[in-house]
């Protein structure tokens, strides 16, 4: 877990897919913060009480409150998270450009 909290906090943004978030609530770097993950494992997360567990929702950016943390709910959110945070760390031009070439229906 040490690594994991040491590149977290050299990273401009840290990314979980699915149940990735169950990780980074058990190295803590998720302690006040909103998450989610994928909905059957949303208890498991849940029992962090020190996390706000979002559902319903294909990701969470934790910009917006207390960190740099983006998580999940499933592989396919997985895939438009990491589309947000491209258009987040660069732009929405080159975030357009590769999900057409994903194929992937960003709209």
């Amino acid at each position: 877990m040490a690594h994991l909290i040491n590149q977290a906090s050299l990273a401009e943004l840290t990314l979980s897919v699915c149940t990735g978030a169950l990780l980074l609530a058990k190295a803590g770097l998720l302690a006040g913060k909103s998450a989610t993950t994928h909905w059957m494992d949303l208890d498991n997360l849940a029992s962090y009480p020190d996390i706000d567990v979002i559902s319903h929702t294909r990701f969470v950016d934790t910009s917006d409150d207390t960190g740099n943390i983006v998580t999940s709910a499933g592989i396919s959110a997985g895939i438009h998270a990491s589309l947000y945070c491209i258009e987040k760390l660069i732009d929405s031009e080159t975030m357009r450009a590769t999900a057409h070439r994903m194929e992937f229906d960003i709209d």
